[in-house]
């Protein structure tokens, strides 16, 4: 009784150490799913404790078995068997059972759960964005200006580069710029935030002190949201729908500054016409190009592109170019995090142990 009461007790204390602790072992034999044996290379005992077992039965069963023969000779025995001769071979049943428990708690399975992490260098980038006064023109999409369709393309971009759509995630700034430049939002991962300011974006009033295209100014600005960047690759993507009027930095002294940082630029012409004051019927578009000679060598001396969009289906394809342009070679990580089963395995095999030899040294030891 003694011996069911400890192997009871230390039962209880094994399995009360199974709540889901994170184990050292690795997962070395999978066997289904999510579960597998940390050291499977302890079943191989499992054989030597069968041996073992069968020869202890064997040397158990023989004086019974040599005292029966005469017994049965005289007369002595009957052919029914008692419930203590069943209960013997029911007990060593239990036994057998539970020491193999016990090997199969020494293989130490484990159940794993597998997680991956795409990780990249990744890309930090800035919308550089024009929003003076003409960009309130209607010419790249029916009953929206011109500042209207950049938002609603430009902020698709960048949602795509910040959550991961592209393959990668990057972190985006906002610069905007008319007379002056402005850095709207610094360089983050949060979409949501990042819409929002592009969203509060509002074009310069016209014909006042902060009018104008510093195309240089804006670019300039845009290098300088970027010089704490650990990035692998530096871009910014800059839309302007003119030519520059406002010079107090050039757009090729920008474009230097930029080569000189690492930073690649992108540089879109959009709008669908130039237009003019005629003296009867106001502003009214025309046929004349914009000089893009200025965007052009601008995005050549930083090693970019230059685009030109004349309406939205244009400008959306000219941001899928970049976004197919700036690609990074992802790192796919992974790691797997194992919980020790063998508490739940022990706990049962030990009682059985223990209920085992209680019943074989006390009742079954006197089975006739």
């Amino acid at each position: 009784m003694k011996l069911l009461v400890l192997g009871i007790a230390l039962a209880q204390q094994t399995a009360a150490q199974a709540d889901s602790v994170q184990s050292s072992a690795e997962a070395e034999l999978a066997l289904f799913g999510r579960y597998s044996l940390g050291d499977p290379w302890m079943l191989a005992l499992a054989p030597l404790v069968l041996l073992v077992w069968i020869l202890a039965q064997r040397r158990a069963l023989r004086p019974a078995l040599a005292g029966s023969v005469p017994a049965l000779a005289a007369g002595q025995l009957s052919y029914g068997k008692s419930w203590r001769q069943v209960l013997r071979p029911l007990a060593a049943g239990c036994e057998l059972v539970g020491l193999l428990g016990c090997v199969a708690a020494l293989a130490r399975p484990v159940s794993g759960s597998e997680e991956t992490e795409l990780r990249s260098e990744g890309v930090d980038i800035v919308l550089c964005i024009d929003r003076s006064s003409s960009m309130a023109f209607e010419d790249m999409q029916p009953g929206k200006s011109r500042l209207d369709v950049v938002k609603e393309v430009a902020g698709a971009f960048a949602e795509r580069r910040m959550l991961g759509q592209s393959g990668t995630r990057d972190n985006v700034a906002l610069v905007t710029f008319a007379h002056y430049p402005d850095l709207v939002c610094p360089d983050t991962l949060d979409a949501n935030a990042l819409l929002g300011f592009l969203d509060s974006v509002q074009m310069a009033r016209p014909n006042t002190e902060e009018d104008g295209t510093a195309i240089g100014s804006g670019l300039a600005r845009s290098v300088a949201a970027l010089r704490e960047s650990k990035a692998k690759s530096k871009i910014v993507v800059l839309l302007s729908d003119g030519e520059t009027t406002r010079r107090e930095i050039e757009p090729a002294e920008a474009a230097r500054l930029a080569q000189s940082e690492g930073v690649r630029v992108y540089t879109i012409m959009a709008g669908k016409y130039t237009y003019r004051q005629d003296v009867l019927r106001g502003l009214v578009a025309t046929e004349f190009d914009l000089d893009t000679t200025e965007m052009e060598e601008l995005a050549k001396t930083t090693g970019g592109r230059f685009f030109r969009a004349d309406d939205q289906s244009a400008l959306e394809d000219c941001y899928a170019a970049i976004d197919r342009l700036e690609k990074t070679e992802r790192e796919e990580v992974r790691w797997v995090e194992t919980y020790d089963l063998y508490p739940w395995i022990l706990a049962p095999a030990l009682a059985l142990v223990a209920l085992a030899w209680a019943a074989l040294w006390t009742l079954g030891r006197s089975a006739p």
